[in-house]
């Protein structure tokens, strides 16, 4: 077959590459052009600027106990496993455990014991770190980047936020400027200045992956695809301004390295805690007495809650600011002097950033309707050990079994003394759907269907009007700790 000649490509093939050119001149509001696109922001002014202000930190410790081996590991990664709970060799591995010992079983000699970094919050000598840094250091050694080194003293550290101060003896230091958390954004570059394993003033770039990232701690964590690694931890974040938004503190790994998300602690949150630090050597949180938990959605639902917003209140602690103000196991708190508890990690952090002494606004969701009640705020101290309420002799015979599979009894005026409360039953025996949904000997009934219980027989008059072929919320009391249980009768 011979090859086709070129003007015998029909016509439409012909105009294709016509067609398409017009096609590209028309899509060109949506594909960006070469000479208008964006270039990667440029770091090396920034780094320059801001480089001096960030400083490496070394901690020291007299070694207690001499440990086969430990004495020829590299600090910077036993501070790599100390800091990610990978057990040490020849240890537990717990942060309590011994670190290093002398090879000579010289007690008195200083061992290091890790690294970190810090960056100057004022030219006469004050550093911000995090706790974990230096946590049980004897010695604290800051080196800047011009290569002077000074023995820090610690100013003081909380835990609970991983913050720390310390202060070296120098005047004229170049510091950071603090930035405005507010005005992060989700996507917007960041930074990273610090000392990975040791080496100083490490340079690393990212985006701002989400705000407000809730990981169980005291704080909203801001979280970063920025390479973070041991020796990183008290470093800054910065923004492409030049500016502080946090503090590098945790990555999440299953390896412990670096697999790309990354936390740091708020600026604005950490400088709150630095303040107190500077002034009182500690933190003073206020404390209204309760332990929560989330609300689900399915519990939500059930009570009438609307959305799973608030904290759940499972547990008061008698005496306390929250019990004196009549708060009950069960509440759901939604707001805090006006402002929204979206999520039960939100309570802690408004309460603790209330004076002690001070009265505090709540609103609390209580058995379908919304209830104000002033707390005068306490001062945060350890929580108290919960105990378990046992049956006694001499209580009130079963009920009978209902269509739920509870078989419940009046509670003795005994066991409400212990348990603080008015009303309730207490299950005897539990099969079928209440099996199903958790519920076990021994629990203590409060509420049903968002109606108070005060005793058997007004349980058994509840249990006969309430729809059954719909859920059913419960609300149970465990020992000292409250839950609702969602009960499907129809399942």
């Amino acid at each position: 077959m011979q090859p086709r000649a070129l003007n015998s490509i029909p016509s439409t093939t012909r105009r294709l590459p016509l067609m398409l050119g017009a096609l590209l001149l028309s899509a060109g509001a949506w594909l960006p052009l070469t000479g208008h696109a964006q270039t990667l922001p440029d770091f090396t002014e920034l780094v320059e600027r801001v480089g001096p202000s960030v400083v490496n930190i070394r901690t020291l410790e007299r070694s207690r106990v001499a440990s086969a081996g430990s004495g020829e590991m590299d600090p910077r990664m036993e501070e790599f496993l100390r800091r990610f709970g990978i057990p040490l060799p020849g240890g537990p591995g717990t942060p309590d455990s011994p670190r290093r010992g002398s090879p000579r079983g010289d007690d008195e000699q200083p061992q290091q014991r890790g690294v970190g970094s810090g960056f100057i919050l004022s030219a006469d000598g004050f550093v911000m770190t995090n706790a974990h840094v230096v946590d049980g250091a004897d010695e604290v050694l800051v080196t800047l980047t011009d290569k002077r080194e000074f023995k820090a003293r610690i100013v003081g550290a909380d835990k609970r936020t991983d913050v720390a101060v310390v202060k070296i003896d120098a005047a004229g230091l170049p510091f950071v400027k603090i930035g405005d958390v507010n005005r992060l954004k989700v996507g917007e570059w960041v930074l990273a200045i610090g000392s990975p394993f040791g080496l100083d003033n490490s340079v690393t770039a990212g985006i701002v992956s989400a705000k407000q990232r809730d990981t169980g701690d005291y704080l909203p964590f801001i979280q970063t695809d920025v390479a973070i690694n041991p020796g990183n931890s008290g470093g800054p974040l910065l923004n492409l301004r030049g500016e502080v938004v946090g503090i590098n503190s945790q990555i999440y790994s299953r390896s412990g390295g670096f697999m790309g998300i990354s936390f740091a602690i708020p600026i604005d949150e950490a400088t709150r805690v630095a303040d107190q630090l500077r002034t009182n050597g500690r933190v003073i949180r206020g404390r209204i007495g309760v332990q929560i938990a989330p609300v689900t959605k399915e519990v939500a639902e059930s009570i009438g809650l609307g959305k799973p917003a608030g904290a759940f209140v499972q547990s008061v602690e008698a005496g306390g600011p929250a019990d004196k103000a009549g708060v009950e196991a069960g509440d759901i708190i939604t707001r805090v002097d006006g402002k929204t508890v979206e999520k039960s990690g939100d309570l802690p952090r408004l309460i603790g950033g209330t004076k002690p002494g001070s009265h505090a606004a709540l609103q609390v969701f209580r058995r379908g309707a919304t209830k104000d009640v002033s707390v005068t705020v306490g001062e945060f101290e350890a929580d108290r050990p919960s105990k378990r309420a046992q049956a006694e002799p001499g209580a009130t015979p079963p009920a009978p079994k209902n269509a739920l599979g509870i078989m419940a009894a009046d509670l003795t005026d005994a066991q409400k003394r212990e348990l603080k409360v008015k009303g309730g039953i207490r299950v005897e025996a539990v099969d079928g759907a209440a099996a199903r949904a958790g519920l076990r000997e021994g629990d203590v009934i409060l509420s049903f269907d968002n109606q108070e219980v005060t005793d058997a027989k007004q349980f058994a008059m509840l249990m006969g009007k309430f729809d059954k072929a719909k859920p059913v919320s419960v609300l149970v009391r465990r020992g000292e700790w409250v839950n609702y249980v969602v009960i499907r009768p129809s399942r």
